[in-house]
């Protein structure tokens, strides 16, 4: 396996393999990887030629008051991890490479990055956007993977790409779960003993919601209603929102069909976990 780090590097070795015929597949993460990532790197592995993963803690998509400086960097684990699950290629770039002096473009996808976790974190979907529309360029993939952990942020780089023509696949990869559910992150580890355990509320108040459209249930309001009142039980929970959306669209639902995500941001003590479901997926 290959590291790169520099930029004009990368895009030298994409041309190459291009020319030969190789295709490519980019699964783009800020390390810090988990089995929810290497996943992704398993599910690329098995479409492509060659996988690509990028490391890179994009500053952009970080608020004022966010983890960015205490965001878990080793890039040496990541490199042993990814290497076990099929990458081939390790693109770590530097900030000074990525965003130069005198940097003045960012990448805005207006509508779907308004509402969920945008009407929270202002900016941060624009940096999202800007980082991989800049990764996309660079490593010229034919199919980059996303995890649907992520789902409004899969989304948003959907619509980019039909948007400007990039001519990438997107893969949408399900969520890795641990064994009691919790949605697999990075900021997993920063919850106590007591929180982690209350941290399973996310992922069962989704299934009871998908419990309750297989009883016969479409009314988004009672159903968001009980996700929230089975949240609210908990000593350490927050909820920033719940939600029920089109999963392409993430326009607002009012019935509960194939299609809709449900969707929700809660805060475990200081730590902010997202999650989400598609029913019919």
């Amino acid at each position: 396996m290959e590291t790169i780090t520099s930029i004009v590097e990368m895009k030298r070795a994409a041309g190459s393999l291009r020319r030969e015929g190789r295709t490519i597949a980019l699964v783009p993460t800020m390390g810090a990887l988990h089995e929810g990532h290497l996943s992704l790197i398993r599910e690329a592995d098995a479409r492509a030629d060659i996988v690509v993963v990028s490391v890179f803690v994009n500053p952009t998509q970080f608020g004022p008051l966010e983890d960015f400086d205490t965001y878990k960097r080793d890039l040496e684990r990541d490199i042993s991890l990814a290497q076990e699950a099929g990458c081939d290629i390790i693109f770590a770039p530097g900030v000074d490479d990525m965003y130069p002096e005198g940097s003045a473009t960012r990448v805005c996808v207006s509508g779907l990055t308004e509402k969920l976790c945008g009407a929270f974190r202002p900016g941060h979907f624009d940096g999202v956007c800007t980082v991989v529309a800049k990764l996309l360029n660079i490593v010229r993939p034919h199919l980059a993977v996303f995890g649907q952990k992520d789902g409004q942020q899969a989304a948003v780089v959907e619509r980019m790409v039909s948007d400007l023509d990039m001519g990438v696949e997107i893969l949408r990869s399900k969520t890795v779960r641990e064994s009691d559910g919790l949605a697999m992150s990075s900021r997993n580890a920063n919850l106590s003993e007591i929180e982690r355990r209350e941290a399973t509320v996310l992922y069962r108040s989704l299934e009871h919601a998908v419990s309750r459209y297989g009883a016969g249930e479409r009314s988004v309001e009672r159903v968001v209603s009980e996700m929230r009142d089975m949240i609210d039980a908990g000593e350490t929970t927050e909820i920033q929102y719940v939600a029920a959306v089109d999963a392409k669209t993430l326009e607002d639902v009012d019935e509960l069909k194939r299609g809709v995500m449900l969707a929700l941001a809660v805060f475990v003590g200081k730590t902010r976990l997202i999650d989400n479901v598609i029913i019919g997926a």
